[in-house]
């Protein structure tokens, strides 16, 4: 709600993320995050938000009732708090699905070592005087020894992942 306001906000005063951005001393990118919603501005840039808009700060936060200025710091406390604790949760689930990509990535990368050890390299065996095995075994070969080469820097990169994006209690 909150990252709309901004967007329709601005966009009725005909202002750029750019312009508004210039306006509050922050750059565009900030702005740009604040109206797809990835973070929201802290109770200052709120402030100067609202005044760069010419715009109650209750507007952008979605509210037209008027309140007195007690309730309506208490409404603005309460909504930036919800607002943040949602951006909380969205973080621990990308942390998670990070977490476990890592995880599988490392299980394919032995899987794959597995599988090559037990193929045992079967092109050796081949006949190479077809040029379509001979291409094949060519790329077979090739594989092999690139990851056997690369595969303990890919598995050690997705345990390092992995621990390094578990949960921190």
């Amino acid at each position: 709600m909150l990252s709309e306001n901004i967007k329709s906000v601005r966009k009725s005063k005909g202002l750029s993320q750019q312009e508004l951005a210039v306006k509050l001393n922050v750059v565009r990118q900030t702005v740009s995050k604040w109206e797809q919603g990835l973070s929201v501005p802290d109770s200052d840039l709120l402030i100067a938000l609202s005044e760069a808009l010419e715009t109650p700060v209750s507007t952008l936060l979605g509210e037209t009732i008027v309140e007195t200025d007690a309730d309506h710091l208490t409404a603005i406390s309460e909504k930036l708090e919800v607002i943040n604790l949602q951006l909380a949760q969205i973080k621990c689930s990308r942390r998670k699905v990070i977490h476990w990509l890592f995880i599988a990535f490392s299980a394919a990368v032995v899987a794959m070592l597995a599988l090559l050890l037990l193929l045992n390299s079967p092109y050796q065996h081949w006949d190479y005087s077809d040029p379509e095995t001979a291409v094949l075994g060519t790329i077979y070969h090739s594989f092999e020894w690139l990851f056997a080469r690369v595969w303990p820097f890919l598995l050690a990169g997705g345990v390092t992942g992995a621990v390094l994006t578990r949960k921190r209690n």
